[in-house]
Parts: structure tokens; C-alpha cells; sequence
């Protein structure tokens, strides 16, 4: 039996965080790796952490293309990979960025404006028959974004891929019991 989906989750493709030495070549040795074994990346993103020593590569992975556990394999042979770690969407906080230029003549205009503010977005850019907006959030909510403007005509579209980091613990701390009268 099939694990139950939540919605805007995609049990198809799993997000991996990749931790590298901050080094020249390493993105582009990730990146051949899957070329070189025909691994399938649906999202990359990759920036340095708080250590400027080190860099996190966050890829969602398609695993049609092979199996997770023989990714993490071939991605820990990389001489500049320190860690891996799978991040479940139930347990991480996911974003990614989208900017689209959508055509909105004078009587669109209005309509993309209205629907734009409802997803929280923002116009970034103004022409005479173009808005460009912009969206940050959760991937599902920008998918829905995305299909909602479709009508009026992308003419451009620009999304960054997902950067996960995982879920804070939600447990309260240990609290003392308290004693009632004595």
C-alpha cells in the first residue's frame, strides 16, 4: 500500500542536501556525476553556508531515473562531498522563488494584479502590456500561481528551485513538576 500524499507532495522525486567543500569545480563535478549516469535532476540550488568553508547543494532528484540509494552512493565518492542528507517534505521547510512576466493589457490588468496579491506576490516590473511578478513560497503554491496566470500569457518565467532546510523540533522542553501545598 501506497504511503498517503499530502497535498503538493510528490513522492516521485526526494530532496537531497548536499554539504561540499566551498571549492571551483565542485558544483560542476556534482553535476557531471549525474550527466555521466544519466540521473534525472528536476531542482538545484546551491549557495555558501554560514562556514564559508562549506557550500549546501540542495537537488530534488527524479528516482525513476535511478534509485536514491544509488545516487547518495555514487555522490559520496566525490572527494569534496562531506555530508548527505534526505529531507522527507513532511519534515523540511521548502521554498523556491518565482518571477513571471505575464501579458496584461488594460483589461487584465486588474485581474493579474488581484490574483497576484491573493498568493501574497508582489509586481516587481511595469510595462505598457506586461507585469512581471514575483512569488516566494512553498512549490505547490507557486505551481498553483503559475496555472492561474497561464490564460492571461507567460511570456517569460524564471523559478529558482527548492532550498529546504529540515522542520525545528516542536516538542516542549522538560518542565519540572510542580508540587501543590504542602
Amino acid at each position: 500500500m501506497a504511503p498517503p500524499q499530502l497535498p503538493g507532495a510528490d513522492f516521485r522525486h526526494h530532496t537531497l542536501v548536499v554539504l561540499v567543500e566551498n571549492k571551483a569545480g565542485v558544483l560542476a563535478r556534482v553535476s557531471s556525476l549525474f550527466a555521466r549516469r544519466g540521473y534525472n535532476i528536476y531542482s538545484l540550488a546551491v549557495a555558501p553556508t554560514d562556514d564559508e568553508r562549506f557550500s549546501r547543494i540542495t537537488i530534488v532528484v527524479d528516482v525513476e531515473s535511478a534509485s536514491l540509494e544509488q545516487i547518495t552512493k555514487q555522490l559520496f565518492k566525490l572527494v569534496n562531498v562531506v555530508k548527505i542528507s534526505e529531507l522527507d517534505p513532511r519534515d523540511a521547510v521548502e521554498r523556491e522563488l518565482m518571477l513571471a512576466t505575464v501579458r496584461a493589457d488594460a483589461t487584465g490588468r486588474g485581474q493579474v494584479i488581484e490574483l497576484v496579491g491573493l498568493f501574497d506576490g508582489r509586481i516587481v516590473d511595469v510595462g505598457h502590456d506586461e507585469l512581471t511578478v514575483s512569488l516566494d513560497g512553498e512549490p505547490g503554491r507557486l505551481d498553483d500561481l503559475e496555472d492561474l496566470l497561464r490564460p492571461f500569457g507567460i511570456t517569460e518565467l524564471q523559478r529558482t528551485g527548492r532550498v529546504a532546510l529540515p522542520k525545528l523540533e516542536r516538542l516542549a522542553p522538560n518542565l519540572r513538576p510542580v508540587r501543590r501545598g504542602a
